[in-house]
């Protein structure tokens, strides 16, 4: 059975999550105030738990189908960071850079897999 589908989806849910982090830090910025679901920490917790079994699946298939162990340790970091946001202050400097850098990591993880998984 192919699983590339769940890299897929979870490489357009990181693209996502990267633009929604950078666009919504902007209007904040821009407007100075914070608010609406899209905005809400518990957006970024349940984006969360969507993100942590879907990338351990999708990460871990691949390196079952082609045995490279740092696409699991490029996912594993970017997860990190990303739980790692979610301590610091919601719309913090902090919460915008450990997100996109960890999103950035999770992807870059999936697009590995997809390419030694192909």
């Amino acid at each position: 059975m192919d699983f590339r589908w769940i890299d897929r989806s979870a490489l357009g849910l990181s693209g996502l999550c990267l633009v929604h982090c950078l666009v919504g830090s902007l209007l904040i910025a821009a407007l100075s105030v914070s608010g609406g679901f899209l905005l809400d920490h518990q957006f970024h917790v349940i984006g969360l738990a969507v993100a942590i079994p879907l990338a351990a699946f999708g990460l871990w298939r691949g390196v079952v189908r082609h045995g490279r162990w740092l696409v699991a340790a490029v996912g594993v970091a970017g997860l990190a960071l990303m739980v790692l946001a979610q301590f610091a202050a919601h719309g913090a400097a902090e919460e915008v850079f450990y997100t996109v850098i960890g999103v950035t990591l999770l992807g870059i993880a999936h697009l590995l897999n997809l390419r030694w998984s192909a």
